[in-house]
């Protein structure tokens, strides 16, 4: 089995990518990633030397039609897995066409180039944003009506629903995962966990939106992984499955558990002006993946919130080159 992997250099890709070399036997595992700011190859450097011929990387841009179709016309791959996405809400309210361009135009030539070449399955990563906030006592099935609030998840939106066209337009073979928030190592520093645990190493203000009681729900990147792919392996064409850890905390709680195991004050929290369209609440339910796939999570928050702030406080030559501007070329 071949699989084709973009944003591959990312948090959830490489992750992803790692899970499956180290845990299973694919041919092989193509890595598509353009190297823009929140994807490096100091990430996964180590990918050639342990996974030798069963890893490749090639640099490209996924809204490239031209530059698509001549990687995946190159093999005889099973699946196309994307996690290629401008991901940041910030940076979707300043620049919006960005998120266009990647999330939409990006995903619709990999739909297309899919087609033609005879790919067996695509597998789009999305998000819980695209159900915009969800403030009811039921959390949001996939049966949800779609309702996102910023470009960003306006865009993941777009690019869930040119999927499902696909698979009934033409035929092509495709699954969604709808994802909750994302923790653990290799994790951009512009997110929630890396940021406020970066800043309490380094003792410098904590800035949280708002009141900082906007709730999401808290996945490891592993246990999301594995969901991912458990739908790449078992999931039915044309479906939607929503993937949740089970723990929904405020923004706000997340951010005194992070000072408090590196004993730091309270005091480094400060509250700033909200953002515009910021959601008060995600909520999946993940009943359909757990009955009809198996799946669940496994690791447990508390403890994997330390992991992941000691992994951190341990390589901070990760994340300091990570935050060195980087362009794409």
């Amino acid at each position: 089995m071949r699989l084709l992997v973009t944003g591959g250099c990312g948090f959830i890709g490489s992750n992803f990518i790692r899970y499956v070399l180290e845990h299973y036997q694919p041919e092989s595992v193509t890595n598509v990633d353009l190297l823009t700011y929140a994807g490096a190859l100091v990430t996964t450097a180590d990918f050639p030397l342990r996974f030798g011929e069963r890893y490749e990387f090639i640099r490209a841009d996924i809204a490239d039609r031209k530059a698509m179709q001549e990687i995946i016309s190159r093999h005889s791959y099973y699946a196309v897995v994307n996690f290629a996405a401008e991901s940041h809400v910030d940076r979707s309210v300043v620049s919006p066409a960005d998120f266009i361009h990647s999330n939409v135009v990006g995903t619709t030539v990999l739909l297309e180039t899919a087609r033609d070449n005879g790919v067996k399955r695509l597998v789009q990563v999305s998000t819980d944003e695209v159900y915009g906030s969800n403030e009811s006592a039921i959390s949001s099935t996939e049966a949800a009506v779609l309702n996102p609030s910023s470009p960003y998840s306006a865009s993941k939106a777009a690019a869930d629903l040119l999927a499902l066209a696909y698979h009934k337009t033409y035929g092509l073979d495709v699954v969604i995962t709808r994802g909750s928030n994302n923790y653990g190592p290799y994790q951009f520093p512009e997110k929630l966990v890396p940021l406020l645990t970066i800043r309490a190493l380094l003792d410098e203000p904590l800035s949280i939106y708002g009141d900082g009681l906007q709730v999401r729900d808290w996945i490891h990147v592993a246990d999301y992984c594995a969901a991912v792919f458990d739908v790449l392996l078992e999931g039915h064409a044309g479906e939607i499955y929503n993937v949740a850890g089970g723990t929904p905390l405020p923004n706000l709680s997340v951010a005194r558990k992070i000072l408090q195991y590196l004993g730091k004050s309270e005091d480094l929290i400060q509250f700033v002006q909200d953002r515009p369209a910021h959601d008060r609440r995600y909520s999946l339910d993940s009943t359909k993946i757990r009955q009809e796939i198996g799946w669940k999570p496994l690791r447990d928050f508390e403890a994997s919130l330390g992991a992941t702030i000691d992994w951190y406080r341990n390589n901070e030559p990760w994340w300091r080159d990570t935050l060195q501007p980087r362009h794409a070329t």
